[in-house]
């Protein structure tokens, strides 16, 4: 006849392994999941510093083209002044006539 209690200690002993097997098993996995936590707020703050750089280099361009295009128009803006100038002059130059 068997013992119940030899059997209770086997099914134990059977399932305090399988448990352990698990727990190694979760730990190993937690294991590989915080590593690429960490990779993965390494390339976040990369992509971030990247996105900011990215974003001032495109804020200098907005403000140097507006830079750029008032320049032209204020040159634009002289040569018709002077055009107008030299037609007043040759208006006074033929009413002085």
């Amino acid at each position: 006849m068997v013992n119940p209690n030899i059997d209770l200690v086997v099914k134990l002993e059977e399932k305090i392994d399988r448990l352990v097997e698990r727990y190694h098993t979760e730990k190993e996995e937690n294991k590989i999941l915080r590593g690429q936590i960490t990779q993965l707020t390494r390339q976040l703050e990369e992509a971030s510093s990247s996105y900011s750089q990215l974003e001032e280099r495109f804020n200098n361009l907005k403000i140097s083209k507006s830079l750029e295009a008032s320049s032209e128009d204020v040159h634009e803006t002289k040569v018709r002044i002077n055009q107008i100038v030299r037609e007043i002059d040759k208006c006074i130059a033929l009413l002085n006539r």
